[in-house]
């Protein structure tokens, strides 16, 4: 199974919940067992798994990735986005979640999350599913 969602960004640089996004696609096709991938098919965004419990972790991952990449460096890329490109790289462009009962098997505080880094913008997120 293979669907397609949009996430739609409000700023240049941000990390959204889509845990409940990705959820109703696994709960929609009804399987009991399997994995989910799920999958960033852009060069200036990633996909990450990290804790869902405190938005103060997705403000600190942030400003982090700042003080690694800064926005403005000496980078020769012509568009000007290299810092995006670098922490798309660095964050990655898919992750795989376990799937029992036919619910993600997430632990306890983890929560998918989009991450924007060349933003806003209509960002696709693809989610395929097996079983």
């Amino acid at each position: 199974m293979f669907k397609k969602f949009v996430v739609a960004t409000s700023l240049n640089t941000e990390m959204i919940d889509i845990t409940s996004r990705v959820q109703e696609i696994v709960a929609g096709i009804k399987i009991d067992t399997g994995l989910c991938c799920v999958f960033i098919p852009h060069t200036t965004a990633g996909i990450t798994i990290n804790e869902n419990a405190d938005p103060a972790v997705r403000r600190d991952m942030l400003v982090e990735l700042n003080k690694i990449v800064p926005q403005r460096d000496y980078f020769t890329h012509i568009e000007g986005n290299s810092a995006a490109h670098i922490k798309a790289s660095l964050i990655g462009s898919s992750v795989t979640v376990p799937v029992e009962a036919g619910k993600l098997a997430l632990g306890t505080w983890q929560g998918i999350y989009f991450c924007e880094f060349d933003g806003p913008r209509a960002r696709e997120v693809w989610v395929q599913i097996t079983g």
